[in-house]
């Protein structure tokens, strides 16, 4: 992360600590998640830090400010916040519209604040994280059942190992699904040898899969149907 390092050395102030994530954006300033780790090892300089809070700055503990007046000294250190450091704008109120837009751009979720909150690390109910869905299309190619768990799909798209998801049919639907377990036989290539031990289901099986939007693998995926 050597740009953004570099460019945060030119911020007014001496000390600080930021809080925010690293992201590798689109032309259009949308992050692409799919992105990061090819510049991260090549392209360090087409990265983006987007602040969101500042917790210290010059030796003063910010954290007991409100959040909508830490957010003030936060534009004050990175404005214009146009090249590598960018600054997370806010919207106050309208938060289920909000939410629709961001879904609409294809962006990974938001997150909600009270204004007032002060800044705790860790889980606290002064901010919420809302996580848009993707439904999508995968080759079902095994399956894993163990007993007193749900049954676990491997996914995989476009020939490549995408993830596990949860086998969430009716008992109908799974009967006829395990129906198509192929005895013997040797799991394709390229899986991981965490799941080597898996039953392999015949070709042609698709997946209906709803998942998080912007993981590199299914992350809290669902098997919705299959065909």
């Amino acid at each position: 992360y050597w740009p953004i390092v570099a460019a945060v050395e030119e911020l007014p102030a001496k000390s600080l600590i930021l809080d925010g994530e690293m992201i590798a954006p689109d032309p259009n300033g949308r992050p692409n998640f799919h992105e990061m780790h090819s510049r991260m090892a090549w392209n360090a300089e087409l990265l983006a830090f987007v602040a969101f809070d500042i917790l210290h700055r010059d030796g003063d503990d910010l954290r007991s400010l409100p959040a909508i007046e830490r957010k003030a000294i936060l534009w004050e250190v990175v404005k214009p916040a146009k090249g590598i450091i960018q600054y997370s704008e806010h919207v106050e109120a309208n938060g289920a519209a909000f939410f629709a837009a961001a879904d609409n751009m294809g962006l990974e979720g938001i997150v909600s604040k009270r204004r007032s909150s002060p800044y705790r690390s860790g889980p606290s109910d002064g901010w919420v994280e809302t996580k848009c869905w993707e439904v999508g299309d995968f080759d079902l190619l095994g399956s894993r059942r163990e007993p007193g768990k749900a049954p676990q799909g491997i996914m995989a798209r476009g020939g490549k190992y995408a993830g596990s998801a949860t086998v969430a049919l009716t008992k109908e639907k799974r009967e006829r699904l395990w129906d198509q377990v192929r005895k013997g036989r040797s799991p394709p290539p390229g899986l991981p040898k965490a799941i080597s031990k898996a039953e392999w289901l015949k070709p042609g099986i698709t997946a209906r899969v709803r998942y998080l939007r912007g993981e590199p693998k299914l992350r809290h995926a669902t098997v919705e149907d299959v065909r």
